[in-house]
């Protein structure tokens, strides 16, 4: 083979074979070396060739690569494409996947749901049908039971009253032996006892003739040595005052020399006065020493010389006012709680009332241990509920009339009563809140109250530039027959009713601003509220409306008024609070009577049954010595402990301890005032703080509540001296709380009992029936609907 054919085998024929695979363009580029070395004789064929055939390796692989990475980039694209496709497709597939299964779920909850109370409703029934038939099962077996014991009962009883009858023939015999041997006994005893008794008190007439010889001479004797005793003085008084004479001469002679001599430059300098500690609006520190008002005499209400327990000192010197009567509100020496000194002045009384008979005395076997489990559970039992300590009197305020009155006869009594009424299923429990207290009233009030109330707010009257008098309640042959829980009072007694009659209200005693009334054998003190009300007050007037009432308007600082309609005995009728954009609070409202002649002074709750107490007595009492981190705001808040028959006045509170029971109390034992005083120190004041936080609280909720503070004595002094002085101690406590913890006075309301309701029965001096206590009056005296 020729080298020609060798080339052409070897490198023609391989590009020719590439040129058919190529472009045309590339097939030209490929053969045209190889035409080129067929044409010129240059280089060497081979090399040519060779050349050539390079060139177009490289090309192709060129243009391979390239067409590669084409091809790999359309790849890509169509599988990114391909992949975002079967990711919408498998996403939309999902979706739809999971709206079927949520369908399907819902379907089947619901079945199921349907499955279920089907069923439910279906065994509900049968357990239904079941309980029906063991209900008639058992009630059939009890119904057999009962007949049973009913009948075997009733044999033993039949058994037992035969056996009885025996035994009672038996003993009537016995007895009847005993009778006639006690009787022929007893004539003999009486006949012995009448000659011991004829002995005795002939010995008795001859020691009294004597004690009251030995009296006349003592007396005689005691009057020649006062006799002389006030010779005596005189002769001083009249040294003195002549020594005081020449000294005063002596003095203006000496001050007519020294200004004769001395030039005069400007008026005589008025003597300084030291200012006194002040508290508040004006008003002294208690205690402190007060400036003086002429000769020597002190301020009225200062302080005065005191002996040990408050006592003033006995002959000191009083102030005066006019032809020797005591300043008002100062307190006259004392030998005891309220009993003034025997030979001092006292205030001129009108006609005495009936002498009290002493009350019949109670005897209480009961253990201090049952005591205490009937205070822990007084609703377990129909007796007279007790405080569980020494000498304890009874908890409630009725049952201590009850109890002076009737003693434990009148305790049988209530007892009694209080079984009939738990019979007849009348016992109900107490109620859950205020609303609830006056359930039986609220649909009695009238439906145009609000109306009323502020027609009387706004009822035009005549101004007038004094404050008004109060009557003395008339009384014309008014008899008053109620039953008064079985008890005796006025020593007139049938067996279950007390006939009451009253035929005059009379004046005993005037003591400054209190009034003593005396109504049949009963005694009470009457005060006056108003110039307390007008403590801080800016302004106060008064209008005299028709039907004898007057309306007192007090007008405090911040513009709130206190707006009070009394009826001519001084009972309050309507009591409202009325701020500066004219929000009205009501206080006190109580219907008015008519203007016939009123009843005396006489215990409504007297119409009520005997109350029985069904809370534990520390529920029902709070003794702040006891338990004086005890929350007073949830205490006093609490509603009455039985319901209220309708809305009372506040003089009928004032004079019901029955209507007083209904709500709980506070005493302040804390307060320990000393004897024959009413006045508190600071320190024992601070201990009044958590009750006035509670009260507080109380009418920041509502402005409108009404506090009643009862002031207390022990049984030492006279009843008359020991109503004022308690009266005086719920006041003194009254103005205490509005002056250093800032109650309003409104919100007062006060009262003295005296002696009446002794915590400790005793009638010797005892501290804790010294106190003063705080009910929560507010459903009593005002209807909850006019919160």
């Amino acid at each position: 083979m020729s080298i020609r054919s060798k080339l052409f085998a070897t490198v023609a024929l391989p590009v020719l074979s590439v040129s058919v695979a190529v472009p045309p363009a590339v097939a030209d580029s490929l053969m045209k070396p190889f035409e080129v070395a067929q044409e010129g004789g240059g280089q060497s064929d081979e090399e040519l060739l060779l050349q050539k055939q390079r060139q177009a390796e490289e090309e192709a692989a060129r243009q391979a690569a390239e067409q590669q990475r084409a091809a790999e980039e359309e790849a890509a694209r169509q599988a990114a494409e391909q992949q975002r496709a079967a990711e919408e497709e498998a996403a939309r597939q999902a979706a739809e996947q999971q709206r079927a299964a949520e369908e399907e779920a819902a379907r089947q909850a619901a079945e199921q749901q349907k499955a279920a109370e089907e069923e439910a409703a279906r065994q509900a029934a049968e357990q239904q049908k079941a309980a029906e038939e063991e209900a008639a099962r058992q009630a059939a077996e009890q119904q057999k039971a009962a007949e049973e014991e009913a009948a075997r009962q009733a044999a033993e009883q039949q058994k037992a009253a035969e056996e009885e009858a025996a035994r009672k023939a038996a003993e009537e015999q016995k007895a009847a032996e005993e009778q006639k041997a006690a009787e022929e006994q007893k004539a003999a005893d009486e006949q012995k006892a009448a000659d011991e008794q004829k002995a005795a008190e002939e010995q008795k007439a001859a020691e009294e003739q004597k004690a009251a010889e030995e009296q006349k001479a003592a007396d005689e004797q005691k009057a020649a040595e006062e006799q002389k005793a006030a010779e005596e003085q005189k002769a001083a008084d009249e040294q003195k005052a002549a020594d005081e004479q020449k000294a005063a001469d002596e003095q203006k002679a000496a001050d007519e020399q020294k200004a004769a001599e001395e030039p005069k430059a400007g008026g005589e300098t008025a003597p300084a006065v030291e200012p006194q500690p002040q508290t508040g609006e004006g008003q002294p520190v208690p205690g402190a020493e007060q400036p003086q008002t002429g000769e020597g005499q002190p301020v009225p209400g200062a302080e005065q010389p005191q002996t040990g327990e408050g006592q003033p000192v006995p002959g000191a010197e009083q102030p005066q006012t006019g032809e020797g009567q005591p300043v008002p509100g100062t307190e006259q020496p004392q030998t005891g709680e309220g009993q003034p000194v025997p030979g001092t002045e006292q205030p001129v009384t009108a006609e005495q009332p009936q002498v009290q008979q002493p009350a019949p005395e109670v005897v209480d076997t009961r253990t201090e241990e049952e005591k205490v489990k009937i205070a822990d559970d007084p609703a377990a039992t129909d007796e007279t509920v007790v405080l569980p300590v020494e000498n304890g009197a009874a908890v409630l305020d009725s049952d201590k009339d009850a109890d002076n009155a009737g003693g434990n006869q009148a305790r049988e009594e209530r007892q009694k009563l209080r079984e009939e009424l738990r019979a007849k299923e009348e016992d109900a429990p107490p109620p859950a809140d205020d609303a609830a207290a006056q359930a039986a009233i609220a649909a009695e009030m009238p439906a145009d109250l609000p109306q009323k109330i502020e027609a009387n707010l706004n009822e035009k009257g005549t101004r007038v530039d004094e404050a008004p008098v109060f009557v003395v309640p008339e009384t014309t042959n008014i008899v008053n027959n109620t039953v008064i829980n079985n008890t005796v009072i006025n020593n007139n007694t049938t067996v279950n009713n007390i006939t009451n009659n009253i035929t005059e209200v009379k004046i005993v005693e005037q003591v400054d601003n209190r009034v003593i009334l005396g109504v049949g054998d009963q005694i009470f003190v009457r005060g006056d509220d108003r110039p307390r009300l007008r403590y801080d007050a800016e302004e106060t007037y008064y209008d005299q409306l028709p039907r004898g009432r007057t309306r007192e308007t007090i007008v405090r600082p911040g513009g709130y008024r206190i707006v009070t309609v009394y009826n001519r005995y001084g009972d309050i009728l309507q009591r409202s609070r009325v701020d500066r954009d004219g929000n009205e609070y009501l206080m006190i409202y109580a219907p008015e009577r008519d203007e016939g002649p009123r009843p005396a002074i006489i215990d409504v709750g007297y119409e009520l049954p005997p109350m029985r107490l069904r809370i534990p007595v520390r529920d029902y009492i709070a003794d702040v010595s006891d338990d004086p981190d005890r929350d007073y705001y949830e205490f006093l808040a609490e509603p009455p402990v039985e319901r209220v028959e309708r809305v009372y006045t506040m003089d009928e509170v004032r004079h019901s301890a029955r209507l007083r029971d209904k709500v709980r109390r506070v005493d302040l034992d804390t307060i320990t005032f000393p004897t024959g005083s009413a006045e508190v120190s600071m320190s024992q004041a601070k201990t009044m703080r958590k009750v006035a936080a509670a009260m507080e609280k109380i009418l920041a909720k509502d402005p409108g509540e009404t506090f009643f503070i009862e002031g207390h004595t022990d049984a030492v002094g006279s009843d008359r001296s020991n109503l004022v002085l308690s009266d005086k101690r719920a006041e003194s406590v009254a103005s205490l709380l509005t002056e250093v913890y800032g109650i309003p006075p409104e919100n007062l309301a006060t009262q003295g009992y005296g002696e009446r309701f002794l915590k400790v029965r005793t009638q010797d001096a005892e501290q804790q029936n010294r106190r003063v206590t705080i009910r929560r009056v507010t459903p009593l005296v005002r209807p909850v609907a006019q919160r």
